[in-house]
């Protein structure tokens, strides 16, 4: 990882990316182009341009996720070295910075990627990576501002690392580093001492979808969760197992409220009160809610474990929502 952080100083500084008068890479410009070379990668075109019209022609069946995540164009460009070595780069336009942080969140492994001039106060105890790029296997998955980039190797090689690291830090120089998505800012790192977040495992994101591809509620959207929430799903472990905790911001209250109904209704049709714990199959959950707030324990191991959880849940109703 060392290596990493030192060949992107160098490169970075070389170029001059990180002077207070450096110019931010930009898609919205008509030279919206990456470099024509880069080692034995020439460029195979002009970029190819991807929205909500055309996306499903471009990925078979992996648009649904981007446009969960309120994705609004995409550039894809093709370098090819004439080995059949291409390398792919997709730079995603979202709606806002936190879209972009959501996507990113969604697979927490591989290397950390740090571009030199990118200081940031990170917290004492994160419940999520503080990641802005991850590297690995010949792919680097990068957040920047309300851009979300994938750059991949057919073959990973060392020349393929290079070029691929080189791309990342082009796309990412002078854009501007917001912070995570507020709503992680209630999850509580620790429950009731016993109880410790894994970091690695916090996502973001705003469709019953994306929940389904990492803990599986329903095919029916129960909670009516829409581009207009928020929602962060998080993982804590103790010595003796595992719980989760999922936490809903809606729009207003009466969407909070809709979304308690109905989730209610079909996953737990016998309880009707706003707070409560609950067996279920996979274990014991809690619900909570507060205004436009809606927190949910998941496959807790007992009744304690799922108090412990939600209870160091505090709702802040007069938090502002994240743009």
């Amino acid at each position: 990882m060392a290596g990493i952080r030192l060949s992107l100083y160098f490169f970075c500084l070389a170029l001059g990316f990180f002077s207070p008068q450096g110019v931010a890479w930009s898609m919205d410009s008509e030279k919206a182009n990456l470099p024509e070379t880069i080692a034995s990668w020439k460029l195979a075109g002009p970029p190819r341009r991807i929205d909500a019209g055309n996306i499903f022609d471009y990925m078979n069946g992996g648009g649904e996720l981007y446009l969960a995540y309120r994705f609004d164009r995409m550039l894809a460009w093709e370098y090819r070295d004439g080995g059949g070595n291409d390398i792919t780069v997709e730079v995603y336009r979202m709606q806002a910075s936190d879209d972009a942080f959501g996507l990113l969140s969604l697979d927490w492994g591989g290397e950390e990627v740090s571009w030199a001039g990118a200081a940031e106060v990170h917290p004492a105890d994160p419940v999520a990576p503080t990641a802005r790029a991850l590297y690995g296997a010949g792919l680097l998955r990068l957040w920047a501002g309300d851009i979300y980039a994938r750059i991949m190797a057919v073959r990973e090689t060392y020349e393929a690392r290079q070029a691929i690291l080189e791309l990342g830090a082009i796309i990412a120089a002078g854009r501007p580093l917001p912070p995570p998505p507020a709503l992680l800012g209630l999850l509580p790192a620790a429950a009731d001492g016993a109880w410790r977040i894994l970091p690695d495992r916090t996502a973001f994101f705003r469709s019953h979808l994306v929940l389904n591809s990492f803990f599986y509620l329903s095919h029916e959207n129960l909670l009516a969760l829409d581009s207009s929430c928020e929602a962060v799903f998080a993982t804590y472990q103790r010595q003796a197992g595992r719980g989760h905790l999922l936490l809903i911001l809606y729009p207003d209250a009466d969407a909070a409220a809709q979304g308690m109904r109905g989730f209610l209704r079909t996953y737990l049709p016998e309880v009707g009160k706003d707070e409560h714990f609950y067996k279920v199959e996979d274990g014991w959950l809690g619900l909570k809610s507060q205004g436009r707030s809606l927190a949910l324990a998941l496959a807790c191991p007992d009744r304690e474990s799922a108090q412990a959880i939600l209870g160091r849940v505090e709702f802040a109703e007069k938090q502002r929502r994240s743009p």
